[in-house]
């Protein structure tokens, strides 16, 4: 029999008993579509993280140098963490130090914050990064400004009263006017407003608007860097292989500059993006390795189903067998029937199940900030296991209907 007639005869059987099909096939459609969801959000959540999360947070070709990490994902004990505020303080002589000595190009920005009341007539926008930092960090976060300007390297070095908002900031105290030229009062003493950031929009539900940039020297650096201390300094060179460059030679001016002997482990952090996502990775890899676990528990029971319902097919049949092995069909004829009628059946669920998988991924990308991305070889995977599974489950049906006596067969009510 011609493989196209037996999908043909198999559909027609689908689709005369649609229900009996439909809870035969649920087992396959349920770990198919468990395999493309759980693919595509893990997918998604991976672009999110790189060009979202770690990119946006780090910045691209961007390593901090830092006293401990600043992105701690997984589970760090007591000692490692006293060990970490046991390290020295990140300063300002450090980052001159770098500026003075890095032979690789790069961009570099000393850079401290810490959470400020902003005020203005009257209102006041509370837990506002205030974030003190130099005119390079503008080209290093690749900051728009939507308004006005970014302040310059000599007002930074004249300790100007000068601010630059962030979108939501601007919107929340200024609605409806332009801030730009207006001050702003923080800690008790008044910024010129000189600039507004374009909107960022949000990160994981949170917003990426709410901050306020100061020269790192103006007066109102004592509440968030003390006296000579930075958070980090930050340095962006021009792609991925001066990165690592850069990261070398700042990693040995550092250890010399801190007179480390050989043995001794850096007193001090490099942060990267892909650090940043270290802990991410280590999840998903998690995950993608026990999702073929929990994907093959639905086919094996889906599998089951559908070897169940092809051997009740065969005894509801059994007179339709002997009919046709009568009229000349071969033991290889009813066997290919069978078979291809459980791989047709479990397609079909594994095709529904594809669907569902997209739309829920979809789904999740409508009300979360995931961008789901449905993985082209998962499609191909989630097919391959329907036909797999249907032509599994379908061998001992279908061997023992190619196996009947015709004059037996034909002898059956």
């Amino acid at each position: 029999m011609p493989i196209w007639e037996a999908v043909t005869m198999a559909l027609r059987t689908i689709w005369a008993q649609k229900l009996k099909s439909f809870f035969s096939l649920i087992g396959v459609l349920i770990g198919v579509m468990f395999l493309i969801a759980v693919v595509s959000i893990v997918q998604g959540m991976n672009v999110y993280m790189e060009d979202q999360f770690a990119n946006r947070l780090i910045g691209l070709n961007v390593f901090q140098v830092r006293q401990r990490p600043g992105i701690v994902t997984g589970d760090v004990t007591r000692e490692t963490w006293l060990s970490w505020r046991r390290r020295p303080r990140i300063s300002y002589a450090d980052a001159d130090y770098i500026k003075a000595g890095l032979k690789t190009p790069a961009t570099i920005a000393m850079y401290c914050a810490d959470r400020m009341p902003l005020s203005y007539n009257g209102k006041t926008a509370k837990d506002i990064d205030l974030i003190g930092t130099e005119a390079t960090y503008f080209k290093i976060k690749n900051f728009e400004i939507a308004n006005g300007r970014a302040f310059t390297a000599q007002e930074v070095r004249a300790s100007q009263n000068v601010v630059v908002l962030g979108d939501l900031v601007a919107e929340k105290l200024y609605a409806g006017q332009d801030p730009v030229g207006k001050e702003v009062s923080i800690a008790g003493l008044p910024y010129r407003i000189v600039g507004v950031v374009a909107k960022q929009g949000t990160m994981f539900g949170f917003s990426m608007d709410k901050f306020a940039i100061m020269p790192y020297t103006a007066p109102a650096r004592r509440y968030i860097c003390p006296i000579n201390i930075l958070d980090d300094i930050q340095i962006q060179t021009a792609g991925p292989t001066d990165m690592l460059a850069a990261m070398a030679e700042v990693e040995a001016m550092m250890r010399i500059r801190r007179q480390l002997k050989p043995a001794q482990e850096n007193n001090f952090y490099l942060q990267t993006a892909e650090g940043a996502l270290e802990g991410w990775k280590r999840f998903s890899k998690i995950l993608f390795m026990a999702l073929p676990g929990l994907v093959a528990i639905s086919l094996v029971v889906g599998g089951i189903v559908i070897m169940n319902i092809m051997l009740m097919a065969v005894s509801e049949r059994t007179r339709e067998i002997g009919i046709r092995k009568a009229l000349g069909a071969k033991r290889r004829d009813i066997l290919a029937q069978f078979v291809v009628e459980s791989a047709t059946l479990s397609v079909v669920g594994a095709g529904l199940g594809i669907g569902a998988g997209i739309l829920l991924a979809f789904v999740v990308r409508a009300l979360s900030p995931l961008p789901a991305a449905v993985a082209p070889w998962s499609i191909l995977v989630g097919v391959g296991l329907g036909i797999f599974v249907g032509v599994v489950a379908g061998v001992y049906p279908a061997t023992r209907a190619s196996r009947l006596d015709p004059i037996v067969a034909l002898r059956a009510e």
